[in-house]
């Protein structure tokens, strides 16, 4: 197996931060891609991210830069973090900084809002095609707050190249984070998009106080679409019943920590959605 000891973070929002403290934590040498040049500074000078992550104090070893060429130049294994509607361009920008091939790892849920692409898809278009047969998708129930606080969470690592899935699969690994593999690239991503439209559903029966009875039977029969739609994309419906799946569904549909099952309570309640 491969050994693995420089990862590159692509994205320092909540999740992008949670990812590579916990990379650092465990002793990778680890940099973080900022697109804001407040949140570069401030991690490197202050150890903590107030704009994402507010309150967490995060490793010294920890190096955050505004150079995607110099993230690239360092890393061995990239983990792309970035907000779906801002995917393409962050990638064309990585694209002119690559000097060679390295595996890609997307923590990026939902999907492309123009073409409703899934991420995988985007990737394709724009990276090159020997990168391509690395992609893997890391997705699952995981509030970043937790996870950076070190409490347990479980989540699935996908890719169509077994060995390296194995490899990144260890290197993500600690005994409170725990990594499962799976094959299902695409069966991953779609409960990871999928999940958050039933969340925004379960907050809305939930600000209009319909019950738990009522939350219950939408998160059921919301999993049952999800799972439909997954086989009609050419899915593994089983991935549906794991931890990208039912798992994400669960978690995004009850958890305070959501954003998407709490904008869903304030439309419930008659709030209006700024535009």
């Amino acid at each position: 197996m491969q050994t693995i000891n420089r990862i590159g973070v692509i994205g320092a929002g909540a999740w992008g931060t949670a990812l590579a403290k916990h990379l650092a934590e465990k002793g990778l040498e680890t940099r973080l891609w900022a697109y804001e040049r407040e949140v570069v500074d401030a991690i490197n000078g202050k150890h903590e991210n107030p704009v994402f992550l507010p309150g967490v104090a995060l490793p010294p070893s920890l190096i955050t830069t505004g150079s995607l060429a110099d993230l690239t130049e360092q890393s061995e294994g990239l983990l792309f973090v970035v907000p779906s509607h801002v995917a393409r361009p962050v990638l064309r920008e990585l694209v002119r900084s690559l000097s060679t091939r390295i595996p890609f790892i997307s923590a990026t849920k939902g999907v492309e809002e123009d073409t409703l692409n899934l991420m995988t898809q985007v990737m394709t278009d724009v990276l090159p095609p020997a990168m391509q047969r690395d992609l893997m998708v890391l997705s699952g129930p995981s509030f970043a707050t937790e996870v950076s606080a070190g409490k347990p969470a479980a989540l699935c690592l996908a890719g169509s190249n077994e060995g390296l899935v194995k490899t990144f699969q260890a290197v993500l690994m600690t005994p409170a984070f725990r990594v499962y593999a799976d094959s299902d690239v695409l069966g991953v991503q779609i409960g990871g998009a999928l999940k958050n439209v039933m969340a925004l559903a379960a907050g809305v029966v939930d600000g209009l106080d319909l019950g738990h009875n009522a939350r219950a039977a939408l998160i059921t029969r919301g999993l049952a679409e999800m799972v439909r739609l997954g086989i009609a994309m050419g899915a593994d419906p089983r991935t549906f019943y794991g931890l990208s799946g039912v798992g994400d569904l669960v978690l995004t549909c009850t958890g305070a920590l959501s954003r998407n099952h709490t904008v869903g309570v304030r439309l419930g309640k008659g709030e209006r959605l700024e535009t």
